[in-house]
């Protein structure tokens, strides 16, 4: 929804403030230090007004006001700028990218420590490196009973892969040939983790004769497993523990507890895949002890195929700019640690 040029600047006004003290802010906060020309009494109407839209939630304990996670996600996708880094601060990252760390884990654990130490939020590293795919040569269907035929599958590299498939009717040997021979021919080079879906589309365009049998094969045939090897490094976990949002004890050992457990981690930083940039906030996360954080990825493909995702993870309240520029300046580095190794 658009809001008017005044609610959108007090709106802004309260989201920064509250980012940079985490106290519930009043009118005559805004008034003083943002919106001098507006009374308190005109900020506190706009702000019952934004309240009512959504945009702010009143804590019982204040007469002031804090941005909602709708808010957020206003702030991140309209109003949010850069913050521009020092030059200490751009030093400090391009350190961590240096020839000496050439093995992938050495690298990923300075750049989640250095991180997490620069921005004091948790910093996890994810690189995964994908596993050579097994490409089909050909494939066979012998009969073993009278609705029950046997799957082989042969790839490229020689290797063997079988099953057991159920048909909805008896097939004479001479048509499982038939379809064998020509359902070869048009798979050959096809990934195996690709099978099913090839399958399931040359159903649809079969002979009625062979429908049956390919549409048993799409449907009983097994994906292929094509996980990639994942490497994780984590730094900074009880970072987030010098953060307000996380004096209560119970809460703060449910957030650790995701923090320390390696899929649940792989998992938050691999819900969008290989987006450049991604920003989750509050319940996107996809996790109940992780709805006060927020979750900003970015993701850079690297020559030999391998993928890093850099996660960062705070409140709610991050500095999202800064964030952000961080982030941009860790893509510049490696872009520039890559180009010196092909040099």
């Amino acid at each position: 929804m658009d809001l008017i040029d005044r609610k959108y600047r007090i709106l802004q006004a309260i989201i920064d403030d509250y980012i940079l003290t985490a106290l519930p802010v009043g009118s005559r906060t805004i008034s003083r230090k943002y919106e001098q020309k507006l009374s308190s009494a005109t900020i506190r109407n706009e702000m019952s007004d934004l309240e009512e839209l959504g945009y702010l939630d009143s804590p019982h304990t204040s007469a002031g006001r804090v941005p909602s996670n709708k808010a957020y996600r206003l702030y991140v996708d309209q109003m949010l700028r850069p913050m521009p880094l020092s030059v200490e601060e751009t030093a400090f990252i391009n350190r961590c990218f240096d020839r000496r760390a050439n093995q992938v884990e050495d690298l990923s654990m300075r750049i989640a420590k250095a991180l997490s130490s620069m921005t004091r939020y948790t910093t996890a590293v994810m690189t995964r490196t994908p596993r050579n795919e097994q490409m089909l040569s050909h494939l066979q269907l012998v009969p073993v009973a009278d609705r029950r035929v046997l799957l082989i599958l042969v790839t490229k590299s020689g290797t063997v892969k079988q099953s057991l498939l159920e048909i909805g009717a008896g097939v004479a040997p001479d048509e499982l040939y038939t379809v064998s021979r020509i359902l070869s021919s048009q798979l050959e080079g096809v990934p195996l983790s690709q099978l099913p879906g090839e399958l399931m589309r040359l159903c649809g365009r079969s002979e009625t004769g062979i429908h049956a049998i390919v549409r048993a094969m799409a449907e009983q045939t097994p994906p292929e497993s094509q996980s990639d090897i994942v490497a994780l490094a984590v730094g900074g976990r009880s970072n987030l523990l010098s953060f307000p949002e996380y004096s209560d004890v119970e809460k703060a050992k449910a957030l650790l507890s995701v923090l320390e457990t390696r899929e649940k981690v792989v998992s938050l930083l691999s819900q969008h895949g290989e987006m450049e940039l991604s920003v989750r906030i509050g319940p996107e996360t996809g996790l109940e002890e992780t709805k006060d954080c927020s979750i900003v990825t970015a993701s850079y493909r690297l020559s030999d195929g391998r993928v890093n995702t850099i996660g960062m993870i705070g409140p709610t309240r991050m500095q999202y700019g800064k964030v952000l520029s961080v982030l941009s300046q860790v893509g510049r580095s490696l872009g520039d640690l890559l180009e010196e190794q092909n040099d």
